[in-house]
Parts: structure tokens; sequence; C-alpha cells
């Protein structure tokens, strides 16, 4: 039984990856679609233990009357046939109303419709732009998605448990009162009015004072996990007291925003204590006064005052689910403004999947900034890159070349100019066949939290485990790979990395970085400081490997070790975002200027320092990173 209701809603059905609207209410209509129909079961269902409950309390008063008008010993006897109406209502109806609301409202609407929201927002978020998440905290986005879920949620029983019922006991009352009688209805007004004036009052600041809490809360999580995923930096660094300083700061607006919040839901428990007050002296006294002229009967006292007592009852819960209710729009209202933003680069309506064959790749006069006033970061620049060209690019930190990397890969649309694979414009195919056609390896390599053969296996998830341990042996893993063992002892290709691959040394993260792109076998390679952090053994093994993997290949590569780059097809030197010189490695020696004296002023392999105007042979002067 319990589990027909579980399977009511399947919160991961597929569906498209959408922008939510921004707007309030169009947010909770297009999330509250999927399942408008069993809302409207829980709103009958509702209905339907609401007039059950009172029901029960009319019977209660009839009880009253009826014992009064009858002897002890013929009671049973005279009343028989509503005592078992009673009794089907109670043992049987009732238990049955309440099944099937709770199990509609806690087995199939709370569990799916929070996890509609934060699996449908996850999606798309995943794939905002890469500006999104280089803008905020990892863990204040998933903050984000994992409340605005929950208070959706929240907000919606709110109102199903909160107006709803309320709704429905007030009339009830009115009416069982008109029918007592209509002086009863007064003080119900009255505390009517006075409920409907605290609410309007009080709860708003409550919505305003719960949107900062949920924004403190959010800015609280993404400092405390940008301390722990940092935590090497931390240590290495010696500075736990600064980092508690960095934090204690988001502690203290979160407990200074708390404390707003509750001082007003304080107040707002004190006006209700004092309007229920009212409303149970004022029933209680006009009842018995309305007894002793004759207008009602002590079963009419009986249920008088059993339903203010109710609802004095509900009222206090109501009020908390009211402004739960209003908390949970704050939220809801927070997490909007980082869930729904637009995407900043998007696939067009009509994109095709990108088609590569030669790899012949083209920047023509492309310009760019990231957005900002002043320079451009890549300026008028225009590059050809031949089918299955080895190009290199060399130049200072801050000449461009990842920011280069990064716009060929489409993380960025441009400002100006068009980048070419094939002759296809890269912003006018998907962005996923893009990347598909493009192995990339970082200087900075980060792996995912899972194991060393789900890291290597990413680069093209059908692998089998031949061609996984494969890719492992070419890229010189293989060996430290079966020595591996996690805390929870998982070995060899099972063992975890830890988040971002902290478990390994830079040079086990970079290899088997290198083995993911192995085994993905794009036909375009880009290779930032691939080997940068390998030991000068083990990186002539891979270099030897990457060698053969680019045969047939059209391959960027960015570094700062000359060496590394030299036997290319082609250099090309890169300045304040533009090209200043290309050519082969003995080429560019022979021409002197500013690559010779790169080469000649390398120690150790890395770029020395900036070369004289003399060494430029007139070429603009490129200060050099060390």
């Amino acid at each position: 039984m319990l589990n027909w209701f579980e399977r009511l809603i399947d919160p991961f059905a597929e569906a498209p990856v959408e922008q939510p609207p921004a707007g309030l209410w169009a947010f909770f209509r297009y999330f509250l679609a999927p399942v408008k129909g069993l809302l409207v079961a829980v709103l009958v269902s509702a209905l339907v233990v609401s007039i059950v409950e009172m029901a029960l309390l009319v019977f209660l008063g009839d009880i009253v009357d009826r014992a009064a008008r009858s002897a002890p010993e013929t009671f049973i006897a005279d009343n028989w046939l509503i005592l078992t109406l009673m009794s089907v209502v109670i043992l049987v109806i009732r238990p049955v109303a309440s099944l099937i609301n709770s199990g509609l409202t806690r087995l199939t609407m709370i569990p799916g419709l929070t996890n509609i929201v934060r699996w449908r927002t996850y999606r798309y978020v995943l794939r905002q732009s890469l500006s999104f998440f280089t803008n905020d905290f990892a863990g204040r986005i998933a903050q984000k998605i994992q409340q605005t879920g929950q208070a959706l949620r929240e907000t919606v029983f709110g109102v199903i448990e909160g107006l709803w019922t309320l709704l429905i006991y007030m009339v009830g009352t009115i009416w069982l009162f008109a029918d007592l009688s209509p002086w009863l209805i007064l003080p119900i007004l009255v505390w009517s009015v006075a409920y409907g004036l605290t609410t309007w009052w009080l709860v708003p600041p409550v919505r305003e004072r719960s949107q900062a809490l949920a924004e403190a809360n959010s800015a609280m999580s993404g400092r405390v996990v940008d301390s722990y995923t940092n935590i090497q930096s931390v240590k290495l660094f010696a500075h736990p007291e600064r980092e508690d300083a960095f934090v204690l700061e988001s502690f203290r607006r979160t407990f200074a925003a708390a404390i707003q919040l509750n001082r007003t839901i304080t107040v707002m428990t004190l006006s209700l204590t004092l309007l229920n007050g009212f409303l149970i002296f004022a029933v209680g006294a006009l009842s018995v006064w309305l007894w002793t002229t004759g207008e009602i009967t002590l079963g009419g006292i009986a249920l008088a005052n059993a339903l203010v007592l109710r609802l004095n009852q509900m009222s206090g819960w109501i009020m908390r689910t009211i402004t739960g209710l209003f908390e949970s729009v704050g939220t809801v209202q927070n997490g909007i403004q980082t869930i729904s933003r637009p995407r900043t680069v998007v696939d067009l309506p009509d994109a095709k999947p990108l088609v590569v064959g030669k790899a012949e790749i083209r920047f023509e006069n492309i310009s760019f900034n990231y957005g900002k006033a002043g320079e451009p970061v890549i300026d008028g620049l225009s590059l050809v890159i031949k089918p299955g060209e080895k190009v290199g690019l060399v130049g200072r930190s801050g000449a461009g070349k990842s920011t280069l990397a990064n716009l060929l890969l489409r993380f960025y649309d441009l400002d100006s100019g068009r980048i070419l694979i094939d002759g296809q414009d890269i912003a006018a195919v998907t962005q996923e066949s893009l990347r598909a056609a493009i192995g990339v390896v970082t200087q900075d390599t980060s792996l995912l939290h899972r194991s060393v053969r789900d890291n290597i296996r990413y680069g093209r998830p059908e692998s089998t485990e031949e061609e996984i341990v494969s890719a492992a042996e070419r890229a010189q893993a293989h060996d430290f790979i079966v020595g591996l063992k996690d805390f929870n002892g998982r070995t060899g290709y099972d063992a975890h990395v830890g988040e971002r691959g902290i478990k390994l040394s830079g040079g086990q993260r970079q290899r088997v970085a290198i083995a993911r792109l192995l085994l993905k076998n794009a036909p375009i390679l880009m290779l930032d400081e691939a080997t940068s952090a390998l030991d000068s053994e083990v990186e002539a093994a891979i270099q030897e490997q990457l060698y053969s993997l680019m045969e047939g290949k059209t391959v960027i590569a960015i570094a700062h070790r000359l060496s590394t780059i030299a036997i290319l097809d082609r250099l090309v030197i890169m300045d304040e975002g533009k090209i200043i010189g290309s050519g082969t490695h003995e080429e560019l020696l022979r021409q002197g200027g500013v690559y010779a004296a790169l080469w000649h002023r390398q120690s150790g392999g890395f770029l020395g320092l900036e070369p004289s105007a003399s060494e430029n042979e007139g070429a603009r002067p490129v200060a050099l990173a060390g």
C-alpha cells in the first residue's frame, strides 16, 4: 500500500534542461506543473480530514444533549444508530482519510516535489557558463539548490496545511455557530480580523528577515567549504587563525540575522497568545450566558467551546506554519537569484554538432576582454593552425595564452571576430560536441572525488577495463595506481583520490589526467603545461607517449619550459593579446629577437628575466615570468 504512494512521482523522470523562471510565482508554477493533479488530490484529502475532525466535535455536542435527555440505563438503546455511525467514522473513515492524506503528503509530495526542484535546478546549474562558477563559492551554490528545493516544498505545504486548513475550520466554525446562535459569530469575526491584521503586519518582515538569514547561511556555507577545499594551502601557510577570522565574520552575520528573525517571531507569538485568550474568554462567557437565557443547550456550550479550543490549538500551529511559509518564500526568492540566472554562453537554437575532419583551426581577428573596460586581453588576433599541425604558444604570464585556449573551448563568447574549426564557426555548433572534439590537460589538474578508474574512464565512459589499464600504462601511471589504498580500504583502480585529487601528488594527478586524455583520443589536443608537475625522468617518458598521441592530430601546446615545445612544428609568440612572432624553433633562433632571448636566458628550463630592447630587435618588449 505504502509503495503505491511512493511510486506516484518519479522526480528524476526525463525532462528538458531549461532555465527556471526568474519570477517568484512563475517559479512555483513551473515546478508545480508536473504534480498539479496530485496537488489537487492533497487539497481534497485535507478537506475530507478536516470535515471528519469537525464532525467529531459536532458529535460531542450532540452526545451531551442526548445524554441530558436520556436515562443512563436506556442511553445506548435509544441512540444505537448514531453511536454506530460515529463508530464507523472514528474507526474506519477517519483512519482511511488520514492514511490517504498522509500518504499523498509524506510519501508522495514531500520527497517527490523536493527532489524535482533539486534535480532540475542541479542539471540547469551544472550547464551554467564557466564565469558563473568562477564568480561564486561552489558551497554557496550547492546550498542554494538544497535550500530552494526544501523551501519550495515547505511553502506549498504551508499553504495547504496552514491557510487551507484555517479556511476550512473558519468557514465550518462560523456555519456551526450560526446554527447555534448568531451571537457566537461576533467574537469569531473580531478574532479573525485581528488575526488577519497581525499576520499582515508581522509576517512580511519574517519573509524579509528569512531571506536575509538564507543568504547569510549560504555565504557561511560557501566560506566553510572554501576553507576545507583549500585545506592544503591553509596548512602550508599556517594561517588557521586567519581562516577563523574569515569564517567567523559569516558566522556573526548568520547569528545576527537569526536574532532579527526570531525577535519578530517572538512578537508574533505574544500577539497570538493575547488574541487566543480573548477568543476563549469571549466564546466561553457568551455561550454560558446564552445557555442561561435558554438560547443554546448544554451540548451547544460543549460544541462551541470545543470548536474554540480546537481553533486556539490550531491557530498557534497555523501561525507557525504561515510564518514558516513566508520564511520559505524568502528562501525561495533568495535561491531564485542564483538558480535562475541566464547562461552567458548558450547554444544557438539551430546549433549543429561539430563535425571534425582535418581539424583545421582558424582565429579570425578575434578580440576579448572578459566583459571589462580597458585594454583587451585578446586584441585583434588572427592565427591559422593547419590540419595536423603542432603549434606551441609562448609568452609571459598574462600574454593571453590560456585565454586563447578558453576561447577555443568556448568557455566565453568573443567580443568580436570568430573561431572556425574545419570552416565551422564554433559559436554555431553545440558546446558539447565542440568540447568532445578537444582533449585538454592543464597545469592545474583537478580530479573528481571518485575512484581512479572513474577518473580515467571520464575520457570515454564506454571504455573497457583493458582500455583503462592500457591508457594508464601509456601515461606511466599504472605502477603507482596498483599500489594505492584509500581510507576505506579500497585499493588500486578502486581507490578514491580525494576532493580535487588531493590524495595524489601533483605528478600523479597529472599522469591520471593524461591517461584520461589518451583514452578520449580527441582529434584536437590542447596541452597547457601538461607535464609541468612531473620530474624529468617521468616527463621524458610521458612526452614520448604524448608525441605518439599527437600523430595525425592538431595540437596547441602552452608551456613556459621552452624545451617541452621546441620540437613542435611552429611556435607562436604572444604578448598583450597579440602575436608578435612565429616560426619553427630553429627559425626563431636564427632570427634572434624575443624567442632567441628567451631560449638563451632560461635557467632550468623556465622563462627568465625580461630581455633588453636590443635583444628584442625591434619587437615589443616581453616581461618574462620567473
